[in-house]
């Protein structure tokens, strides 16, 4: 039976409703059957995708203006820097382009919200990591009211047109949401008071979010429902087994790279002619 893609079993559907507490974050529904099944298979993809990141990158010196965007997006703790370290740390750093939003500048306020998204737009031959993103915008705004309803409304349908032109420019796009269980965040952020080398990742103001834990579920479920499209899905990816929501989003990368199937550029100048005239010298 051939393995079934991660990518069907993780999609969200386009068009139906989301329900988070349907989906179990500690589930393994596929893939490896325990930790050091998965660590190893993840080290396996590791040869596989470094090897398509150099034929992405290569085909943009012969004009190939594709790229990868990796869209990543969760609770505190869910595991963002995590991904970064351990799936994105397979590729070429060279090629990678990764930006981690914080809250927007004064500077950033002064322009629509996707001005400085598309300042961090991976370029042709690249892959880009997005820890956190546009969709802030229509969630901790929505949480914590931070602008009107009808103007956050007509957001979903910016997001969506501009995750098109993405699309339509060569990009593609693959958004991740952390889903991660409400007790196992307690236990990862106990796990950072009872440690003084991880006290600066810490923030007092981490308990009051998590007192918001079934609207930010509300606010998510309503980005994940009207921003999943055929051009850029959103993928629901268990987040509360570390070394399984690396296996899973290095086999997202890894099949939407084997898609793109990018090819080394031929060469423009006559091979024999110089080898040739080395060997001669």
């Amino acid at each position: 039976m051939p393995e079934a893609r991660v990518r069907d079993v993780f999609r969200v559907p386009v068009g139906k409703p989301v329900d988070l507490a349907g989906v179990d974050p500690a589930g393994t529904p596929v893939g490896p059957g325990g930790k050091a099944a998965g660590v190893a298979a993840t080290a396996a993809l590791g040869p596989r995708l470094a090897a398509l990141q150099d034929r992405l990158y290569a085909a943009s010196t012969a004009g190939d203006r594709r790229s990868v965007l990796l869209i990543l997006q969760g609770m505190d703790t869910s595991g963002k820097g995590g991904v970064v370290a351990h799936v994105v740390g397979q590729f070429n750093p060279s090629g990678c382009r990764i930006t981690a939003f914080k809250a927007p500048t004064p500077e950033e306020l002064g322009h629509p919200f996707l001005w400085r998204i598309r300042r961090a737009l991976p370029r042709p031959g690249q892959i880009g990591v997005f820890d956190r993103s546009h969709y802030e915008d229509v969630l901790i705004t929505r949480v914590r009211e931070l602008v009107p309803r009808r103007l956050l409304g007509r957001r979903y349908g910016q997001i969506n047109r501009f995750e098109q032109s993405l699309a339509d420019d060569g990009v593609t796009v693959v958004k991740v949401f952390l889903h991660l269980g409400f007790e196992e965040q307690r236990k990862r952020l106990l796990a950072r008071l009872d440690d003084p080398g991880k006290h600066w990742k810490f923030h007092p103001g981490d308990i009051d979010e998590r007192a918001l834990w079934p609207a930010y579920q509300h606010a998510y479920e309503l980005a994940l429902e009207r921003c999943s499209t055929d051009a850029a899905p959103w993928y629901v990816v268990p987040a509360d087994r570390k070394w399984y929501r690396n296996w899973v989003i290095s086999r997202l990368l890894l099949e939407h790279l084997e898609d793109m199937a990018p090819r080394y550029p031929a060469a423009d100048f006559d091979v024999a002619e110089c080898r040739a005239r080395l060997l001669a010298q």
